[in-house]
């Protein structure tokens, strides 16, 4: 039992198993309460032309209760694991609740739909249940995924934040030593990109659509590697090309000089990453920069934002790399 509770949301592990069980044993009832106004056998399906095929009362009942209790398990249970995001776990919960309920109605629809027939090919779907109900199952669902509280445990996470909180405690100086920020190109330049690709590719949806679609995510991804992450800490220096695709982690003690300058993109192979002589580059425009010397004599270069930015972050840059050479060249771990 200790090792589910480490991994698993108990009392949401309850509701997930009990609650779709209620709910069908609350269908097979109510079936039973109106079995002697309903034809044998049921009607199943409809078309245009009315009921087409036809089960009898006991298989339709059975199956029906199987069916919202599988589907029922099926979405719950997702909820279940600690190890998932609290957001998507409170999601699953009013997801699965929803389509329990919505599965009940549609069955219910199907019943009521035939009270007091005598034969069930002149049946219908009783629109009006399965409207309310509908609406119901929806709305309660989203009320199910907001009051839902998801139980969490002490994650990775966690432990880093209170790791890094220690460490800021006991040193002072750490802020000073660490600075993250966002480059982009300018405004200009994905208005001209859009106007480049996206117009076309709109003039191209009706006689070419394969071509359009290429040429709009060719769009996008050119848009999305105009932005890049910068991060400097004690480690060192991070680069990410579109937030997340590292292209440059320069250990702080291979850093042996960074100057912010004004550069022009050109001169470095243009906009992007790019490996030009010995310099490798990370520019999302022309303008301010920071050039960093390694010392192994290769160069790179970053975009910086704004003058004052680029020069923090040689600031922060020049420090980390005399900090890491006065501690004898090996850098923290990085977590």
């Amino acid at each position: 039992m200790g090792k589910i509770r480490d991994s698993a949301d108990v009392r949401a592990l309850r509701f997930a198993v009990g609650f779709p069980v209620v709910l069908a044993a609350a269908f097979v009832g109510c079936a039973l309460l109106i079995r002697p106004d309903l034809p044998e056998p049921l009607a199943v399906r409809w078309t245009g032309a009315g009921a087409a095929d036809f089960a009898p009362f006991g298989a339709v009942v059975g199956i029906g209760a199987a069916l919202i209790a599988v589907v029922g398990w099926a979405l719950l249970l997702q909820a279940v694991p600690l190890s998932r995001p609290a957001l998507m776990r409170r999601f699953m919960m009013g997801a699965g609740l929803a389509v329990s309920l919505f599965v009940t109605t549609v069955l219910a629809a199907m019943l009521v739909g035939q009270l007091g027939l005598p034969d069930a090919r002149g049946s219908r779907v009783d629109v009006a249940v399965l409207a309310m109900g509908s609406g119901a199952a929806l709305g309660l669902g989203v009320v199910m995924g907001f009051v839902f509280k998801a139980d969490e445990r002490w994650s990775a996470d966690d432990e880093r934040a209170v790791r890094e909180a220690l460490e800021r405690e006991l040193d002072p100086e750490l802020a000073r030593d660490s600075i993250s920020l966002w480059v982009h190109a300018r405004s200009s330049v994905f208005v001209m990109l859009g106007i480049a690709t996206l117009f076309p590719a709109a003039l191209l949806t009706i006689a070419v659509p394969w071509l359009a679609v290429l040429l709009a995510a060719v769009a996008v991804l050119a848009a999305v590697f105009l932005f890049a992450r910068v991060r400097v800490d004690r480690t060192g220096l991070r680069v990410f090309a579109a937030g997340i695709v590292p292209v440059m982690d320069v250990p702080a003690a291979a850093i042996e000089t960074a100057v912010p300058e004004l550069v022009k993109a050109a001169d470095y192979g243009g906009w992007g990453y790019r490996r030009h002589g010995g310099t490798t580059a990370m520019l999302v425009s022309s303008g301010p920069a920071v050039v960093v010397a390694r010392s192994d004599g290769h160069r790179l270069a970053i975009s910086g934002g704004s003058p004052a930015t680029a020069d923090n972050v040689a600031q922060v840059l020049t420090r980390v790399a005399a900090r890491a050479r006065r501690d004898g060249g090996a850098p923290p771990v990085r977590p």
